[in-house]
């Protein structure tokens, strides 16, 4: 089953992990299975104390949706283990006719060798110049030729070795040149098999032979097999009896794992001349094999985009993604898709609050959990409804979701901000929650933190603007700004790293004293800050 990632932006507030988790719930529950939430970020304090309170998990962490190897359609033939006979392996090849390579494993399933049907033939024409068989085991013997050992049960043979002699019915000594140790090939030749047996042969093939009852239960050093095959098929199988490990290519095999990514593979590919290459998964087992044709035209991975549309504040690799969907409640931005998509912009001070409607647009209701969830979000991104994005139907939404949570939405409020945030470094704490914009030529970064006792957070203003400094030099902003939200005092304590001019401007003081002002009413980034700043720059 595909999957469809879920994601809100970078450095997450409650606001986005809800908003994937709740509409990735809404997708499962209608039947559009696979959907799966995500985040970019570390969950913040007050988000996590919010999923503890209801009892849910975060979502995993995704790093990127650049395309890997495990996103892609590769082949997954048929392993064969190391000790399997070369004459198995060419069944195997000749049955999965689409595969030009087999992966040979080891027992535990990493990966020994790769074998082609070249190898198979290069060996078989090695056995025409060099007529030899090497400790062919005498399980694999026995399995290719269909035969069955004639010696006595106490006679052992575990190995069969020797150069292979074909005992034709000719004038002379049909025996001419074979040396001790020798595999002899012979049909109803009784003389033959005695000479064989006299010069201490390791083992005699009889051919379609009656001379089996003869020789059957016969104490001997030399091995003795009765096949139903001719002689000239016989000799053939005998040299594919030996283990497939013989023939297997294992130097300079370019392997590739799940996790690679796909530029890379494909780098690594029009590097080397393979046409098939082992694909293996995090313990090195093999899962499969990919040749050039899988890399024209690669499936991507799906997302969907929540609380943002910005491609700086989406996840990494966005441009190899396939974006079927976007909800938000901010601007549009950047982003870009070659095809339509679902989306749904709404002027509201919540992205749950769109996902709550959805919902209700398809007669569906969340569980109480969940519900109890998405309120908290809407009064997390709505400042307890102070924010000048909330509208009317943020709270009616929220009021409608705190009666199915059977909970109180000012105390949920109450707790939502009081998470502890004075434990933790100003870096910490400047990036939990920061967005970059660009605006014009300009490019910005804007933090913010919100709290029951911006005082309390004031204490710290030295170390954030020294953060604040580093960050500005490190990335290049022309101005970086941390907004200290106060709930109770219905504004924001802004603490600003630049040119002082650009804030006095942009909110229109007649003069600045120090690196923070506190602005009455202020207390949203998207909807107070940013216009403003975007009205100075053009």
């Amino acid at each position: 089953m595909d999957i469809t990632y879920v994601s809100g932006h970078r450095n997450p507030d409650t606001d986005s992990i809800v908003s994937a988790m709740a509409y990735a719930a809404l997708c499962n529950m209608l039947g559009e299975n696979g959907y799966e939430p995500v985040r970019l970020g570390p969950v913040n304090d007050e988000t996590a104390a919010l999923l503890r309170r209801f009892g849910f998990e975060a979502p995993r962490l995704l790093s990127t949706v650049r395309t890997q190897v495990r996103d892609i359609d590769f082949d997954r033939p048929p392993t064969l283990g190391t000790s399997v006979p070369v004459s198995h392996a060419w069944e195997m090849l000749q049955e999965n006719r689409p595969y030009n390579a087999l992966p040979v494993v080891k027992e535990d399933g990493t990966l020994f060798g790769m074998v082609t049907a070249g190898s198979i033939a290069e060996s078989d024409m090695r056995s025409i110049q060099t007529p030899v068989v090497h400790d062919a085991p005498i399980f694999n013997v026995l399995s290719a030729l269909e035969g069955h050992i004639l010696n006595r049960e106490d006679d052992v043979f575990d190995f069969i070795s020797g150069e292979v002699v074909i005992a034709l019915p000719l004038a002379g000594d049909p025996l001419r040149g074979a040396k001790e140790g020798a595999v002899v090939i012979c049909g109803q030749q009784e003389e033959v098999v005695e000479e064989a047996l006299a010069r201490r042969a390791s083992c005699v093939v009889l051919c379609q032979s009656s001379l089996a009852e003869k020789y059957r239960g016969l104490a001997s050093d030399t091995c003795i097999i009765a096949t139903p095959y001719d002689a000239w098929r016989a000799a053939r199988l005998l040299y594919q009896a030996v283990p497939v490990e013989r023939i297997a290519k294992q130097d300079g095999i370019v392997c590739f794992h799940l996790d690679d990514y796909l530029d890379d593979v494909t780098e690594a590919v029009l590097q080397s001349r393979y046409r098939s290459y082992p694909v293996l998964d995090a313990d090195s087992k093999v899962v499969g094999t990919l040749g050039r044709y899988h890399l024209i035209q690669p499936k991507r991975k799906r997302l969907v985009l929540v609380d943002h549309n910005e491609v700086g504040q989406s996840v990494p690799g966005l441009e190899q993604a396939e974006i079927v969907g976007i909800i938000d409640h901010h601007r549009l931005a950047d982003v870009q898709t070659g095809y339509p998509v679902f989306m749904r912009n709404e002027p509201v001070g919540s992205t749950n609050t769109i996902v709550a409607t959805m919902f209700q647009e398809h007669g569906l209701m969340p569980g109480e959990k969940l519900a109890g969830l998405m309120a908290g979000a809407i009064i997390s991104d709505t400042i307890m409804f102070k924010s000048p994005t909330t509208t009317p139907r943020d709270k009616r939404i929220a009021e409608r979701l705190a009666r199915i949570a059977g909970i109180d939405l000012e105390e949920l409020g109450r707790s939502v901000f009081s998470a502890s945030l004075t434990d933790k470094p100003a870096g910490v704490l400047l990036r939990t929650d920061f967005k970059e914009f660009h605006l014009a030529d300009h490019r910005l970064g804007i933090g913010q933190i919100t709290t029951l006792d911006s005082a309390d957070m004031l204490k710290r203003e030295n170390e954030f603007l020294e953060e604040m400094e580093k960050m500005r030099a490190s990335k290049g902003y022309d101005l970086v700004l941390l907004m200290l939200t106060d709930v109770l005092r219905e504004g924001t304590e802004l603490l600003f790293a630049g040119d002082q001019d650009i804030v006095r401007q942009a909110f229109s003081m007649n003069r600045l004293e120090g690196s923070h002002v506190f602005l009455k009413g202020i207390v949203s980034r998207k909807k107070q800050v940013v216009p403003a700043l975007a009205l100075l720059w053009g």
